[in-house]
């Protein structure tokens, strides 16, 4: 417990860190990576480059200290922090070097301004948060190695198949190298994939949606290539059938809830793998829970998995099945295989979803998930009724 001193001095500090919380992180990572480059075969360059990793942790320690007089109202961001630090493979002695790296760079950026005892404040404070992030990542090792084909860390996968699904996206089906089970998952949740491209220095680790339903002999992930990306280019051109991937226990908090109100999937772009996962599911485990499945895409070109949701819903009446095209092609104008031209926008939403009394659950790219978000929120639909899975600071969607 900390004393109220301590959180009388952290509360003070939120107004500074709402101000100076990235430019703080900035110099964090730059600092600790530069002394600690080991800890660059765990962090995701890309979000490195990008700044994204940056604003997440700033954002992170923004709502410790805001709610440093209650820390139970954070403990779903850590759980979800949590998952994925369970998947890369953080472990407990990465935390004092994350603590010693952190207070440096307050001190750094504020100057005069980080006082002894502020920054005495902060050391005991994070002291707790991260006994509080331990605990919970040593559950989730635990639960993830002990569960029927568990394992601890990453575990040598073949690929398979390897089934090119548009020009953009293929699905690599995985099977465990030595032959065992493998363990279950949620609807919704993800795969961890380890590589290290030739002539890398450090290895490269992501997160993938898994898209088929659980209770298989095998995993299957569905990959966009993006022009920029390490891991994804390495996996469309360099991977092939019979290769090896060291791959992590399925993670994640984002997860289909089996109750009876009807559930609306959509989806934007490769956000439709975790909704795949999530029809199947339902399909097998909830037959005549009704569905509505919205996918957006540019065109049918990059329309990925499209028969395999057209037969799924086909095979039930409670399955509804539509799809918005952006800037369709000619073939898909005279196949009419999509159902609206232009973006999934909000009225056509509401007409096809029929109603707000349903689980919404919404994946994609991060303008995508900003408009949905807020075409619910406008529509009246309660916050514990939308469910996302959200590639970014939380704190953005709003």
């Amino acid at each position: 417990m900390l004393s109220q001193e301590t959180i009388k001095i952290i509360k003070s500090t939120v107004p500074v860190l709402e101000k100076h919380g990235k430019e703080i992180t900035t110099h964090f990572y730059s600092q600790m990576l530069s002394k600690h480059p080991e800890l660059l075969n765990i962090f995701n360059h890309a979000n490195q480059r990008e700044g994204r990793q940056q604003t997440a942790l700033a954002n992170t320690v923004y709502a410790a200290a805001a709610n440093i007089d209650n820390l139970g109202a954070i403990i779903p961001v850590v759980k979800q922090i949590g998952q994925k630090h369970r998947a890369l493979g953080v472990l407990p002695e990465h935390y004092p070097i994350v603590g010693e790296n952190l207070l440096a760079a307050i001190k750094d950026v504020l100057g005069d301004a980080a006082t002894d005892e502020i920054i005495n404040a902060w050391a005991e404070a994070y002291g707790v948060i991260a006994d509080a992030f331990i605990g919970i990542e040593a559950e989730m090792y635990k639960e993830a190695k002990e569960q029927p084909g568990g394992w601890d860390r990453f575990r040598n996968f073949i690929v398979e198949r390897k089934v090119k699904e548009s020009d953009v996206i293929t699905s690599f089906y995985l099977k465990p190298e030595d032959g065992l089970d493998i363990a279950s998952y949620q609807a919704g949740q993800y795969l961890t994939v380890r590589v290290q491209p030739d002539g890398d220095t450090y290895t490269h680790i992501r997160h993938y949606s898994l898209s088929a339903a659980p209770e298989k002999d095998y995993y299957r992930i569905s990959v966009k290539r993006e022009e920029q990306g390490v891991v994804s280019s390495y996996l469309h051109l360099d991977v092939e059938e019979g290769d090896v991937l060291e791959v992590s226990a399925p993670a994640g908090e984002f997860m289909l809830e089996q109750n009876e109100l009807p559930a609306v999937l959509i989806s934007g772009g490769v956000g439709l793998t975790p909704m795949v996962s999530m029809l199947h599911t339902i399909i097998k485990e909830q037959p005549n829970r009704e569905v509505t499945f919205i996918h957006g895409a540019l065109n049918g070109n990059v329309h990925a998995l499209r028969d395999e949701v057209t037969e799924a819903a086909s095979k039930s009446k409670h399955v509804k099945s539509f799809a918005a095209y952006s800037n369709p092609t000619e073939q898909d104008r005279k196949n009419q295989n999509y159902d609206k031209e232009g973006f999934i926008d909000s009225e056509w939403l509401k007409s096809i979803a029929g109603t707000s009394q349903a689980d919404f659950y919404f994946c994609g790219p991060v303008p995508f998930m900003k408009k949905i978000y807020a075409a619910l929120k406008e529509w009246g639909v309660p916050s514990e009724q939308m469910h996302f899975e959200f590639f970014g600071p939380a704190g953005e969607i709003e």
